[in-house]
């Protein structure tokens, strides 16, 4: 008699859940809500967030999305960014050394992959003793719809 294996499956991301608990945190619905509107609404202030976990559990606080935004940036579940003159943001990919473009007038930010290989994937002249380990680049700019709203018409 003859088997035949099934393929083996591809590598699939760990769920939400499960990121939680490799992280050493409890599975809160208040935490599994935050890390799904992050997904869906990258690069989103808290504000935003805020207002998008709200349709889901209408009876979260400001404050509530406030700390499980700060827990799980510190369990390297969520990525905070700063852009200059805006508010902090928030990401779910983690784990890179990618970069952000920022859109001067709109503010619209879009993640851009480092192209000089592995982290900090930037050298710089002097270390000053520092074990760098990560370089966080900015690009400002125009996004298309700022461009083309600023070209001039004649």
């Amino acid at each position: 008699m003859t088997t035949t294996s099934a393929p083996a499956p591809a590598h699939q991301e760990p769920t939400p859940r499960q990121q939680l608990q490799a992280a050493g945190l409890r599975v809160t619905t208040p935490r599994l809500t935050v890390l799904d509107a992050v997904a869906r609404h990258p690069h989103s202030p808290a504000d935003t967030v805020f207002q998008v976990v709200r349709t889901t559990l209408p009876g979260t606080s400001v404050q509530a999305v406030y700390n499980v935004l700060g827990d799980l940036t510190e369990a390297g579940l969520l990525r905070r960014i700063e852009p200059a003159g805006s508010p902090a943001r928030y990401e779910r990919r983690v784990g890179d050394n990618h970069h952000h473009l920022v859109c001067r007038v709109c503010g619209a930010v879009e993640d851009i992959d480092c192209a000089v290989g592995p982290a900090p994937c930037l050298t710089p002249s002097q270390t000053h003793g520092f074990a760098i380990d990560e370089a966080e680049i900015t690009f400002w700019g125009l996004c298309p719809t700022c461009s083309e709203s600023a070209a001039p018409t004649h």
